[in-house]
């Protein structure tokens, strides 16, 4: 007979929310225990983030070699030859990548003392859960059980229907690849294949792509699609895959088939809300998500649920900065989670950050607001890299200058995503912004003179 565990704090999942939360709480002197039915690190780490940055990286330097090669040259260098694609090679080292940080992550939760055990937490009531035949009992539980793709009922996933996941694992490059939703996981995986040489053709329900941002910031993604070649069929609607391809009505009514030689569904993900026991911890609901208050708690004591299981946005940094906070909640200490933003990043090409308000946000509330914009095309840094397509944009109330959103489309701008988010965490003022150095040449400085231009001191432009 295996015997019971009695554990302070059990943590389901071991992504960011789970595994950051079980590591604090080792540090904080917590009998700990962490369940795990896969690798530890979850999705981000596993099938997401981690392994299409590395995907996307090795595409942008495949496509810089293609264009060395081209008759063209680039910038006076050429290739004397063609550059190949070996998919499977890699495949394995974006693999290497991901099996580094997994390796990595289980030396953190020994170091923390945290007990890990592997397989599938199914619980019988609020505080006790069967993984195989061990019983573990708990007087605190957070729940981070991530999410998972959404598929179309009438395009199941298998054979040529893939999701991200699948995706990232091909061991060849599809020679037509079609991508249905023009979210950020479509578009930044459609364009690392294009990139990779595959032929991209894009299909989304909406009149628009990535429907979070506003035209302004989308505007140099949907020039460069054009640019690259890849096909967007938008107001269009997928039916149905056969042999062939995709099947898609299109925004004049008519039915096309889209041949494919891989059919990519990113239409969005979804909270993993079911196969563990909900029902029997009768945890109450907010829609699709998991019910929690502003310190993650459930409507069950001493149950706690973090990350994709609790609503939008389904980040990344969201759920371990959740995680982290309960676990200091349970030692006593006093949180609560009220972030003045979470950033967003679509690395895409070009990239694009935002971190507060858009906007459109500012117009939906009255608010009488101040918005600037500093190009990168006059920009030294971005112009020496090539990268001269962009801008970073500030918005501030008109009255005290405080600054309620700042965003940015354009190479490598995923880096200023933490100046971003703390300025607004610190309750900059335009005149902050303004009076802070920025290192010359660099990124940053579109920053600075996007505040500049904002108070009518532009210097740049």
């Amino acid at each position: 007979m295996i015997e019971p565990i009695q554990t302070k704090v059990l943590v389901i999942g071991g992504g960011p929310g789970g595994y950051v939360a079980a590591i604090r709480c080792g540090q904080l002197g917590l009998d700990t225990t962490l369940v795990e039915a896969d690798k530890l690190g979850g999705t981000c780490l596993i099938r997401g983030c981690i392994p299409s940055k590395a995907i996307i990286n090795a595409a942008g330097h495949f496509e810089t070699m293609t264009h060395a090669a081209s008759a063209k040259g680039l910038h006076g260098m050429k290739l004397a030859a063609v550059p190949t694609l070996d998919m499977a090679e890699l495949v394995a080292w974006k693999d290497g990548v991901v099996r580094k940080l997994n390796i990595g992550v289980g030396a953190l939760l020994k170091r923390a003392k945290v007990r890990v055990v592997q397989g599938w937490a199914t619980f019988s009531d609020a505080k006790t859960c069967k993984v195989g035949e061990q019983t573990i009992t708990a007087e605190h539980v957070i729940l981070a059980n991530g999410s998972k793709p959404v598929e179309l009922p009438f395009l199941p996933f298998g054979g040529n229907v893939v999701s991200s996941t699948e995706a990232l694992d091909l061991a060849e490059l599809p020679k037509k690849l079609v991508v249905v939703g023009a979210g950020y996981i479509g578009l930044e995986l459609g364009i690392a294949f294009r990139k990779l040489g595959a032929e991209v053709t894009v299909v989304e329900a909406l009149d628009r792509i990535l429907p979070l941002y506003d035209a302004e910031l989308v505007a140099p993604v949907a020039k460069w699609l054009k640019a690259n070649g890849v096909t967007l069929h938008l107001s269009a609607k997928a039916n149905s895959a056969d042999k062939n391809g995709l099947i898609v009505e299109m925004s004049d009514g008519k039915t096309e088939t889209l041949p494919a030689d891989k059919i990519l569904v990113t239409v969005g993900r979804k909270p993993n809300t079911e196969g563990w026991g909900r029902e029997a911890m009768a945890l109450d609901m907010d829609g699709r998500f998991v019910k929690v208050d502003d310190q993650c708690r459930t409507s069950m004591k001493n149950v706690w649920a973090v990350g994709d299981l609790v609503g939008e946005p389904m980040l990344e940094h969201k759920a371990a900065t959740q995680g982290e906070m309960v676990a200091e909640i349970i030692a006593g200490k006093k949180r609560r989670f009220n972030p003045a933003s979470i950033p967003a990043v679509c690395f895409t090409e070009p990239e694009i950050v935002s971190a507060g308000m858009l906007p459109s946000d500012a117009a939906a509330r009255g608010d009488n607001v101040i918005t600037a914009l500093f190009p990168f095309a006059a920009n030294g840094r971005a112009l020496s890299m090539d990268a001269g397509e962009g801008f970073v944009r500030v918005l501030a109330r008109k009255d005290d200058h405080r600054v309620l959103g700042i965003q940015a489309v354009g190479a490598h701008v995923a880096e200023l995503a933490g100046e971003f988010s703390l300025a607004l965490e610190m309750g900059a003022v335009l005149e902050d912004i303004a009076g802070t150095i920025h290192v010359h040449p660099t990124l940053g400085e579109a920053f600075h003179e996007s505040a500049l231009r904002a108070l009518g001191q532009a210097i740049h432009i």
